[in-house]
């Protein structure tokens, strides 16, 4: 059954969407072949870019040149642009509880900043110093996803260095399999393309701060561990 989102719904997202401060381009990239929710997620961000002057849509395919300007790893692919090209990518459709979201990712990039501890913040910029994916797979059924890919894309919206990627684990089977999904939302942390840590469960920013410099192999600072404990 196709996706739509009711009167009452489109008028809350307006007043959310009224909070835009600068241009979001949301960059969708489709797969060649067959792709289940390409048509929902199109109508998605067809609801978000009408309630708004602020928020541009831009349909693509695979093997674009644009697409291959962005080194995309499967599709379909969604892309959450600002001032700069955030490292910020929905892999499959942000339904469900990940559409709350997509709508806070938009916030924050239209600002440029989003709302984390200036503790957290600091650390991300002095000592994340590797290029670092955190990929988060998730189900549109998990209340719980949303804080896990929230907190990722927060850190690809400090740092350049940092890729926040929701994958959904129903449309890339595959790859849930490779990473042993059982339970959602999986985290998995890359430094420079590497797999170096692997955990299941959400927690606050600070957490997957901690979780970062635990994959780099540095030492969580005593002004992280005081917001942890």
């Amino acid at each position: 059954m196709p996706i739509r989102i009711d009167d009452e719904t489109k008028e809350k997202l307006r007043t959310i969407l009224s909070q835009l401060k600068g241009e979001v381009k949301l960059r969708f990239f489709k797969p060649k072949g067959e792709c289940r929710f390409c048509d929902d997620t199109e109508y998605i961000l067809d609801v978000i870019s009408s309630l708004t002057d602020k928020v541009r849509v831009e349909v693509g395919w695979e093997g674009s040149p644009e697409a291959e300007k962005y080194k995309l790893p499967m599709y379909p692919a969604l892309l959450v642009h600002g001032e700069r090209d955030y490292n910020i990518r929905f892999f499959g459709i942000p339904a469900g509880y990940e559409f709350g979201a997509l709508i806070e990712d938009i916030v924050d990039v239209s600002r440029g900043r989003t709302s984390v501890n200036l503790v957290v913040e600091k650390v991300v910029r002095e000592r994340i110093r590797k290029p670092v994916r955190i990929m988060v797979f998730v189900t549109p059924t998990c209340p719980y996803c949303p804080l896990a890919v929230r907190a990722a894309h927060k850190l690809a919206l400090i740092s350049p260095l940092v890729t926040g990627d929701m994958i959904e684990a129903m449309e890339f089977t595959e790859l849930a399999d490779r990473y042993n999904v059982f339970s959602v939302p999986k985290n998995v942390i890359q430094v420079d393309g590497k797999d170096v840590l692997e955990y299941e469960g959400a927690g606050p920013d600070a957490f997957l701060v901690a979780k970062v410099l635990e994959a780099l192999g540095e030492e969580v600072p005593s002004e992280l561990t005081n917001i942890l404990y």
